[in-house]
């Protein structure tokens, strides 16, 4: 704790520094430094179109010129650049020169080589290549620039429909010297509208799908014009056709004509649109009608199941399989039937690329082929096609290691190994079986915890993934094989020592998942189950010190009585010479108050109990009979996106199903009425969660991100509370970034346990991210949330919640954090301060811990949400 002490200490101090050094940085820069005479530096951009001011962001990215970048106003990163000198050789000849013989001095004390590394040296040159390339030169009013952004506004508004829009700028002084802002006006006029739209389609065949699917047309008779819609309508077609037969349609066959009579352009703003549909554009106008757009329906379907890329196919075998035609080379290692679930094509349906899409998704999803090739080729009728599908095996074994080094609050440093064999395609039907092993060893952190200096775990798990649902009945009809379903069957252990209280598991899992596009996922896991069972209980006082110092500080009060003796060693602290005995004295001190052999008041009597319970409840072993549903959404596009929602919901039972067998199986009990399966109590509770993400993207490289998340857990039947592996805790890197895991509540209480956790759970997270310099981002955040016990058997009031009044114990955790980008991930460093601690008084919660010396410090991989 003294360490920590000093730790804090030492951050403090060099926080107060650093905050000193980035004052006087920011006081010796000149913003203006490189900026001549005769120019302005551009400070701010305005838009106004009929002389009303533009803020929308897709308008302002068209500006070619924007001012520099600000980190909460401030030009962090032009002063960098400002730090760089322009020919930092020329330095080194003034004070080369400075004093008369210094150059011969240091020829005849150094050789050539050293005094051209003392150049390097003084010159910086490494150090001002930096400064240059993690700032910005300034943004210097050019005229030039100014123009084309004018062109490029009336442009967009002209596709916007303003086809009479008139632009110009102006170049405004500011009150500074040496800056300038720009005032961008457009003068729109009228806009021009849809009349009627003609259409000019060569193939009948095409002319039918577009008046079959008319209704969903983004061109309509009536609207303004806007280029956006027509480039909109070209995809919509595309796809239409596409998806309707037309295998080989071309967006480059859509144009459009704006047919208008000019001699009307001033009194009239409407027009007339002839949408042209012309044959592909590799067939001659002179060749027969033939060449035209068609209806393609499958002849044929060839999978070459063990192609090799280059290789030639001729001397395949083949099958027929269910009309498709199946080859491979000597025996075909898959069964048919797993090869043919993965295709969406049938024959003599009709070509639509949704199959086409459908059909590279299963088939990546199978994991056993690399990434398939898909030909298409027409007959000589031009409405029949031949589709040959080239599957290339992935290698039938792999072998994947890993090695991390750990840190945690039990383990001083720690390191840990993983192996894992890949067998793809185990039974025939692409299933994937993966064996893992893993282990670790580390320090203890804490010498009392055990006898021993080091911790070790060893855990393994054998997982078999079916790319299928693995059940009784067919569920083909409910989840299409399109959903890309797969089961997963697992089992897996672990054993821990002189971790805790060297828990050992066990656990299998039976699941399934399905996502019926790119967006949406559900997951069942059908069977859920845990054992966890602590091999040395008697270590629970070790591990949960502050649960101990609780007992032996109402404990003292008794010490110093001879009938008490027995319960007490001596201990190391000179103002505490005695203390309870781990673990015989704590615990027969606690049967002792507990049987009211020893006088303590009605509240000590009363921790002592919570005490107890809580010892018990962490201490037994677990079994958990689960089965959960989740349901996820994500509305973003891609890793750019950064304008998306997210949202999970999640739905868990467990001990329902063994409940219901009591009728059935004659259970045992234990002294609490509690069914046993193999002498452990089994959980029995509901859980439910919400989590929402939304990210808004304010402007270029800066986001706004939230999220909220609402968990509650509920005990019933067979359980009072909820094992603790299931139980929600609060703080952490990814949580409240102002206390440490598992330091905040339940509810007002103040750190009473090692270990603080509770079944509900409500937590709110803001962070604006904005770029600071090259790929050093950075972050101010506030999080808000806590924990509380509600509906079981926690009998404190301050760590209940009891309705709204409880809603006053969330706690406000704020601060800022520095993230560097390393392209597959981000290293996140993040300080955060607790702003308001519903664990204090209530006249001290706001701000009084505001201060480095209680803030918490996080580190993490990756952004928090």
């Amino acid at each position: 704790m003294a360490s920590m002490r000093v730790l804090l200490g030492l951050m403090h101090n060099w926080a107060k520094i650093g905050l000193l050094l980035l004052m006087l940085t920011m006081a010796g820069c000149n913003t203006l430094k490189k900026v001549e005479d005769d120019e302005l530096l551009l400070t701010k951009n305005s838009i106004y179109a009929d002389e009303e001011k533009i803020t929308d962001s897709d308008i302002k990215s068209l500006i070619s010129q924007k001012p520099n970048s600000s980190l909460l106003g401030y030009p962090l990163r032009l002063n960098l650049y400002n730090l760089a000198k322009e020919n930092p050789d020329s330095s080194f000849q003034d004070w080369l020169h400075r004093k008369e013989k210094r150059e011969k001095r240091l020829n005849r004390l150094l050789s050539q080589k050293q005094v051209n590394r003392l150049r390097e040296s003084f010159v910086v040159k490494g150090a001002s290549e930096f400064f240059k390339r993690i700032g910005e030169p300034p943004v210097i009013i050019d005229t030039a620039l100014t123009q084309k952004s004018v062109d490029r506004l009336k442009a967009y508004y002209n596709s916007k429909g303003y086809f009479n829009n008139s632009g110009s700028y102006d170049i405004i002084s500011g009150k500074r010297k040496k800056r300038g802002e720009i005032a961008y006006m457009i003068a729109l006029g009228n806009p021009f509208y849809i009349d009627t739209i003609q259409k000019n389609i060569s193939s009948p065949e095409l002319d039918s799908i577009y008046d079959s699917a008319l209704k969903q047309s983004f061109v309509k008779n009536g609207d303004q014009f806007d280029l956006a819609n027509f480039n909109n309508e070209r995809e919509r077609l595309t796809a239409l056709f596409r998806n309707s037969g037309v295998y080989n349609f071309q967006e480059s066959s859509i144009s459009y004509d704006i047919l208008r009579d000019t001699s009307q352009v001033a009194n009239d703003q409407m027009m007339d649109v002839q949408l042209n549909i012309q044959k592909p554009r590799s067939a001659n106008d002179s060749l027969a009608a033939g060449n035209a757009y068609r209806i393609h329906r499958f002849k044929k379907i060839n999978i070459y199941a063990d192609y090799l890329i280059g290789g030639s196919t001729d001397s395949l075998k083949s099958l027929d399989y269910e009309n498709y035609t199946i080859f491979y080379n000597d025996k075909l290692k898959y069964r048919p039937k797993a090869l043919t679930d993965a295709i969406f094509f049938e024959k003599d349906s009709i070509y639509r690329d949704l199959d086409r899409i459908r059909t590279y998704r299963q088939i990546t999803n199978l994991n056993t082929f690399k990434y398939p090739n898909i030909g298409f080729i027409p007959d000589s009728t031009h409405t029949k096609l031949i589709s040959n599908i080239y599957l290339a095996p992935r290698p039938k074994f792999s072998l994947n290691l890993d090695f991390d080094v750990t840190h945690s609050n039990i383990q001083r440093v720690g390191t840990a190994f993983s192996a894992t064999v890949i067998t793809r395609n185990v039974f025939g039907g692409a299933e994937t079986l993966n064996i893992s092993a893993r282990g670790s060893i580390g320090l203890l952190s804490d010498a009392s915890l055990s006898d021993e200096l080091f911790t070790s775990e060893l855990g393994g798990d054998i997982n078999i993934t079916f790319p299928r649902i693995w059940f009784p009945l067919n569920t083909e009809k409910i989840i299409p094989y399109y959903m890309l379903p797969q089961s997963r069957f697992l089992v897996g252990t672990n054993f821990q020592r002189n971790i805790g209280l060297d828990r050992q598991s066990f656990n299998t899992v039976l699941s399934y998942n399905w996502s019926p596009n790119t967006r949406l996922r559900n997951a069942i896991e059908l069977l859920n189950v845990e054992f966890v069972r602590n091999v040395n209980p008697d270590n629970f006082f070790n591990v949960y010190q502050n649960t101990f110092s609780n007992l032996d500080e109402i404990a003292d009060d008794f010490q110093d009585d001879p009938q008490f003796a027995a319960f007490y060693e001596n201990d190391t602290d000179p103002n505490d010479p005695l203390r309870l005995n781990i673990p015989t004295g704590a615990e027969d001190f606690i049967q002792a108050v507990l049987n009211n052999e020893v006088p303590v008041s009605d509240e000590q009597r009363s921790d002592v109990n919570s005490i107890e319970e809580r010892r018990q409840r962490l201490t037994e072993n677990n079994l958990i009979f689960a089965s959960n549903y989740t349901y996820t959404k994500n509305s973003k596009v891609d890793i750019n996106d950064n304008d998306f929602y997210q949202y999970r919901i999640k739905l868990e039972s467990a001990g329902n199903l063994l409940s219901a067998l009591e009728s059935i199986v004659p259970y045992n009990k234990n002294d609490n009425d509690q069914l046993l399966v193999f002498g452990v109590p089994f959980s029995q509770y509901f859980k439910s969660e919400f989590d929402f993400i939304r990210h808004w993207q304010v402007a270029d490289s800066k986001v706004f991100a939230f999220r909220s998340f609402l968990g509650l857990a509920i005990p019933y039947g067979n359980s009072e509370s909820i094992p603790f592996v299931r139980s929600y805790f609060a703080g952490g890197s990814n949580d409240n970034r102002a206390w440490n895991a598992y330091e905040l509540g339940p509810g007002s209480t103040d750190n009473v346990n090692d270990f603080n956790e509770a079944n509900l759970k409500i937590a709110f997270n803001f962070e604006y991210r904005f770029p600071v310099a090259g790929d050093l981002k950075g972050a101010l955040f506030a999080d808000a949330g806590n924990i509380w016990n509600v509906f079981d058997n926690e009998d404190n009031p301050d760590a209940i919640f009891s309705g709204f009044s409880s809603l006053s114990d969330i706690a406000l955790g704020t601060g800022l954090g520095l993230r560097y980008d390393f392209t597959y991930f981000v290293f996140r460093l993040d300080v955060g301060f607790k702003t308001y601690n519903p664990a204090l008084e209530t006249s001290r919660r706001w701000f009084s811990q505001y201060n480095f010396a209680n803030a918490s410090f996080n580190i993490g991989i990756n952004y928090p949400f």
